[in-house]
């Protein structure tokens, strides 16, 4: 299938900034933990900030990445119009933005909780203003193919921010005797976080030169606008609702706890879920690659009065979805199982004093797992332009998720967070699926997809009961039912996909 191995290649190279990138800013995550002690609720500060920061970002691009393929792919619409309109309305609202958090900073400050450093909330209101901008100047990138240059981009904020962290943490220490070191003090490191995200950001959006220079405000269209907001406002509260899900533990823990304990115990519990990100990667590499894909086909297969050729192209095209699904599927269970095969050695990422959260790491994994599922089915409703169901099932599992939040936390602290997710995320899910199916059905294999998450559970409770205490031969044991599911998918799927891959390499069964 030519589209399927399009859609992998991109992915591919879309994967390699969000995933290499990220694993190299894994190296900060042990770096973090190990120099900022959990009882100074230090990383609680980052995280809960992170959160805040990640809901803005939601906010000021509006839905316009979607939005911004969607018009693009429409006929007869000029390229260059959507794209100086989308640009030209998420840069107005992310300016006025940074105008208003400047004037209003003493009040935002105090009712965030932190009162006595303002220049966190500046720091990030300036990250998250110039995120929103540049998400406009990657979705150009995606659309137009250029999924090196993406990942140039990506890489070059990923290195840098390395850099500087590395240099903060584990070299001015030894060097703040010097002259020229009189800035630095150890007392400030959160402080130094944010300040050197805020530098990275700004460098990378130097990168868009080219592509900054094909916006023209003569292109920018006021009516154009008016129906990309139309378009864009369900996916807006669909955003909203979708992020909340993500970060709204680590907004309410601190107000659910109050006082001094609630940062400690949300940067123990943030720190440890920290290992369960693997599936948020993967779900970001799949969703920057799958975007565009689908939409180039899905709006291409669509006209007034639908062909014979035209029908077979809608055909090809939920087949690819379901295929794509299931692939997805298949591979976040693998990650799952080789994280939970391994989180005896990898929670050595981490100071030994956040490593009291490590059960919720496996309830927050298949929270992403859902996720990641959620994303691919809500095809449905963007294709269509019904966005509005989206919004409306993303706010039934976001208010599940603050339910159980504000129920449990008190009662059993971070634990509550990873079980709001899991049940917010699973809401979703089945509402998506059975909603979508009347909607426009697509062929997913669920009999399938079912059995190969019965398979990792069971092969995850295995993992997880059979008391071997000798690291070693419980990793040989652990890789052992890793290969078990290997084995078994390999078996499954021969046919489908790995025979048409071997049979190329020459390998024969």
């Amino acid at each position: 299938m030519p589209s399927l191995k399009k859609l992998l290649s991109d992915s591919v190279v879309y994967g390699l900034s969000s995933i290499v990138g990220r694993f190299l800013n894994y190296l900060l995550f042990p770096v973090y933990t190990y120099h900022i002690s959990a009882a100074s609720g230090g990383y609680g500060v980052v995280t809960n900030v992170y959160a805040y920061t990640a809901l803005l970002l939601v906010i000021l691009t509006f839905g316009m990445e979607t939005t911004f393929f969607y018009f693009s792919n429409r006929e007869g619409m000029d390229r260059r119009k959507v794209f100086s309109t989308a640009l030209g309305a998420v840069g107005t609202v992310s300016a006025v933005f940074v105008a208003l958090v400047m004037v209003f900073i003493a009040p935002i400050a105090l009712g965030m909780g932190y009162p006595d450093h303002p220049e966190y909330i500046r720091a990030m209101a300036c990250v998250v203003a110039l995120d929103a901008f540049q998400s406009i100047l990657f979705a150009r990138l995606r659309q137009d193919g250029r999924p090196w240059k993406f990942f140039a981009l990506k890489m070059a904020f990923i290195i840098l921010s390395m850099s500087l962290n590395l240099f903060v943490f584990l070299v001015a220490p030894h060097w703040s005797h010097l002259p020229w070191m009189a800035w630095y003090d150890e007392a400030n490191n959160v402080k130094y976080i944010f300040y050197i995200n805020l530098f990275c950001t700004a460098i990378v959006t130097l990168g868009f030169i080219k592509e900054l220079s094909d916006f023209s405000f003569s292109q920018f269209s006021f009516p154009l606008v008016k129906q990309m907001l139309r378009y864009a406002w369900p996916l807006l509260l669909f955003g909203i609702v979708g992020i909340f899900n993500q970060v709204a533990d680590k907004i309410l823990l601190p107000w659910l706890l109050p006082g001094e304990e609630g940062l400690v115990q949300l940067g123990i519990y943030g720190a440890s879920v920290k290992l369960a990100m693997i599936m948020a990667l993967i779900t970001q590499a799949f969703r920057y690659a799958y975007e565009p894909f689908v939409f180039g086909m899905g709006t291409r297969a669509k006209s007034s009065e639908p062909s014979q050729k035209e029908g077979h192209k809608d055909k090809q095209s939920k087949e690819t979805q379901a295929l794509a699904t299931k692939y997805f599927i298949i591979f976040t269970l693998l990650a799952f199982l080789v994280v939970m095969g391994y989180i005896d050695v990898l929670q050595y990422l981490m100071g030994a004093d956040y490593r009291e959260a490590l059960p919720a790491v496996p309830i927050v994994m298949m929270a992403e797992i859902l996720m990641g599922i959620y994303f691919n089915l809500s095809f449905w409703y963007k294709l269509t332009g019904q966005t509005w169901w989206g919004a409306m099932m993303s706010a039934i599992g976001c208010v599940v998720l603050v339910a159980v939040n504000i129920i449990f936390v008190p009662k059993i602290g971070y634990m509550a967070c990873a079980w709001g997710g899991l049940a917010g995320y699973g809401v979703c899910v089945l509402l998506s699926y059975f909603i979508g199916q009347k909607k426009n059905p697509v062929p997913y294999p669920v009999g399938r997809i079912l059995w190969y998450f019965f398979i990792a559970l069971v092969l995850f409770f295995m993992m997880e009961v059979v008391p071997i205490r000798q690291l070693g031969w419980r990793l040989v044991f652990n890789t052992f039912l890793i290969l078990v599911f290997v084995i078994r998918t390999v078996y499954d799927e021969w046919e489908e996909l790995f025979r048409p891959i071997f049979k190329k390499l020459g390998i024969k069964r």
